[in-house]
């Protein structure tokens, strides 16, 4: 269950200069995921990924030698190409849910629902996460993370801006 608090859920907008369909195949193929997800500065090893209602998109995120960390999204429903929802969070190196062992009080899920516009060519990408089964200390870190995701996605998605670059270019 979500929060009933809206307070609580994270919201980014973002344009990308590039077709909606684009948008939604870099955001679903292996092949894109591994050039671009994760916080700014990590390499990406795909350990597993079925992009469909049911599979499992678990990946380890890799910042140094012996700095690894791993997670896992769960995908809800895929509508190409206007609409992706999965549940994230942290996980080990067999898929399993952890703990963010930098702050135990974050919420173990967060369910994430992307929606993506298309208007004269550039995609709207709108992100709402929200924790699911949250105590009230894990809702108030997830708030009081705000501004740290904003962060870490921004950083995110102007790697992913950079790559989506390159691959329209390829294709025109």
């Amino acid at each position: 269950m979500t929060s009933p608090d809206s307070s609580v859920d994270f919201d980014l907008t973002r344009v990308f200069d590039a077709p909606r369909a684009l948008v939604f195949k870099t955001m679903t193929e292996t092949e894109h995921l591994r050039n671009w997800w994760g916080p700014q500065g990590c390499a990406i090893d795909v350990i597993s990924h079925e992009a469909r209602p049911g599979g499992v998109f678990h990946y380890c995120m890799r910042f140094g030698p012996g700095v690894e960390m791993y997670g896992r999204f769960d995908y809800r429903e895929i509508a190409a190409p206007e609409r992706l929802v999965f549940v994230n969070g942290f996980a080990d190196a067999e898929g399993n849910r952890i703990a963010y062992a930098m702050s135990p009080t974050w919420p173990l899920e967060v369910l994430n629902t992307v929606t993506l516009t298309e208007a004269d060519g550039k995609t709207t990408l709108t992100l709402v996460s929200t924790p699911i089964d949250a105590s009230d200390v894990e809702l108030e870190t997830f708030k009081s993370g705000h501004a740290s995701m904003q962060q870490g996605f921004g950083g995110m998605y102007d790697v992913y801006e950079q790559y989506l670059a390159t691959v329209s270019a390829a294709q025109a």
